[in-house]
């Protein structure tokens, strides 16, 4: 009976982390997208009632994520949506610069044509994002672009520390790309960065990836992020 028990209750604990890793998920996918903003309180009622669950999967996840950096609590106030200052903001962009860069070198040292087909058919995408003047769409090609960079540059724990910081970039990153003369000279440099990997330039690829992300900061706060 103690087993049956002891397996009764290792499911019930099983069944509760896999509900909280889907709220989770969740709950950082409503955060990256906008629709919890910075600073904005998270209401464990309102949104256990909005996902269909009890409000102990919210605190859990809530918890996941202020690990995770995109939640913040205050005592006997409650968890906000983490708010980046303009000074730490900075930091994050001079560091994930440093990191882009060397993937892109790491990659320029080895790119197949495969690779660079798959970098070229976004970058095509993002032009005609750009034409269009479709500024969500171009940032989404733009994370993909990006994404790929990484997964090519074929450096797992580089890859990790960069999508964590990404994670953090979210929440201040959006409004850089939105103006057509924005995308415009965003794409440039993305043509720019592949032909150098393209050419196995390494180090004037190192050079033009940390140069774009330090652009992209400058996009950044020149919108007001």
């Amino acid at each position: 009976m103690a087993k049956s028990e002891d397996a009764l209750s290792a499911i019930a604990q099983r069944r509760t982390q896999s509900l909280t890793d889907i709220v989770r998920k969740e709950l950082e996918r409503m955060i990256l997208n906008g629709e919890l903003r910075a600073g904005e309180r998270i209401n464990e009622q309102t949104l256990a009632t909005q996902l269909g669950v009890s409000r102990g999967p919210i605190r859990e996840a809530t918890r996941a994520l202020e690990r995770a950096g995109l939640v913040t609590s205050v005592v006997n106030h409650g968890s906000f949506v983490r708010a980046i200052e303009a000074d730490e903001a900075a930091e994050i962009y001079d560091l994930r610069a440093v990191l882009f860069g060397f993937a892109c070198s790491r990659l320029a040292a080895h790119m197949t044509a495969e690779q660079e087909a798959v970098l070229e058919d976004l970058l095509a995408q993002m032009d005609l994002a750009v034409k269009k003047n479709k500024a969500s769409l171009y940032y989404q090609l733009n994370l993909r672009f990006h994404e790929q960079v990484m997964n090519f540059c074929g450096h797992r724990r580089l890859k990790e520390t960069y999508e964590s910081l990404l994670k953090e970039m979210h929440l201040v990153r959006q409004r850089s790309l939105m103006s057509a003369a924005s995308m415009r000279e965003s794409n440039a440099e993305h043509a720019a960065l592949l032909a150098a990997m393209a050419a196995g330039d390494v180090a004037r690829a190192r050079q033009l990836g940390e140069a774009h992300a330090q652009g992209g900061k400058r996009r950044s706060f020149a919108a007001g992020a």
